[in-house]
């Protein structure tokens, strides 16, 4: 293989993959998916995503088509043969087609499975160091967020809310309480406490997410992983959202009101942002980066 998407056992050009009209995934966004970060050609947690990904499978009653070590090996060789050092690679698993559209499972299951890379896009210096402006909404989406679910619809119209409104991400609120972003973790911060929202069912476990609590933990900085009421949110001294791709970015405004009242000022990036965006970048040079 010289690069290529890998479907259904079969490495292939782009222009020679296809997948039916009739797969369930196409019909019904009936699959799930995971996003991984690869650093220098090197999959980030890799054995942690594919966990996950065994968990939405797990969640929504389909049997994985591959052992660990088959998607370590697909993985690992797209991650060494593709064009960038840097990647995202896109693993989606589908229910497989099916002879006539029907709601229930079919009787003989064949799982469509594709993998394919793209090349790491990490957010502008500007969103850095000026942060970003953030809009909020109800959480309208099903109740198995954290389930990595193909089925985005929610996710996508929640997130066209904050580009129709010239930001990069909608906080997301379930009766009176943050849940996460709609395509992030959201952490706050009150008095020199990073405040996280509990991993349950309303909320996809995320990779990032570990990381933060984890430098957080080791650097000594307060914590609490618990609920977060909106007024909280709402009255943080500060707001980050973090995933794979976007790392980890201060949220400057929410809905066009500004974050923090640090010693008179707001609506720039605060001390805690800066210590640990610093934290995150020694650990990607020094961990996920570093030489096996």
């Amino acid at each position: 293989m010289t690069a290529g998407i890998f479907l259904n056992g079969e490495w292939l050009a782009p222009e020679a993959a296809h997948v039916s009209v009739m797969d369930r995934g196409f019909l019904f966004g009936d699959g799930v998916y995971e996003v991984i970060p690869v650093y220098s050609r090197r999959p980030f947690r890799l054995e942690q995503h594919l966990s996950r990904l065994q968990h939405s499978l797990d969640g929504i009653q389909l049997t994985n088509p591959y052992c660990l070590d088959q998607w370590i090996g697909f993985v690992t060789q797209l991650a060494c043969e593709a064009e960038w050092e840097d990647q995202s690679i896109y693993i989606q698993v589908t229910r497989g087609p099916m002879a006539v559209r029907n709601h229930a499972f079919p009787q003989q299951v064949t799982p469509t499975a594709v993998i394919l890379a793209e090349a790491m896009q990490t957010p502008p210096q500007s969103q850095r160091e000026q942060g970003i402006a953030a809009v909020s909404a109800a959480d309208i989406r099903w109740l198995r967020c954290d389930l990595k679910t193909t089925s985005l619809l929610a996710n996508c119209l929640l997130r066209q809310m904050a580009v129709a409104a010239g930001c990069v991400e909608t906080v997301l609120f379930r009766d009176g309480f943050l849940t996460e972003g709609s395509a992030s973790s959201i952490f706050a911060v009150k008095d020199g406490v990073l405040l996280a929202p509990i991993k349950n069912h309303l909320m996809l476990p995320g990779i990032t997410y570990d990381v933060v609590l984890e430098l957080a933990a080791q650097h000594g900085l307060a914590h609490e992983v618990r609920d977060i009421t909106e007024a909280e949110t709402r009255g943080a001294d500060e707001l980050w959202m973090c995933s794979s791709t976007k790392e980890v970015l201060p949220i400057v405004t929410l809905d066009g009101r500004v974050v923090g009242t640090r010693v008179g000022v707001g609506g720039t990036p605060g001390p805690l942002f800066a210590q640990m965006y610093a934290w995150y970048q020694e650990f990607k040079s020094t961990v996920m980066r570093a030489p096996a």
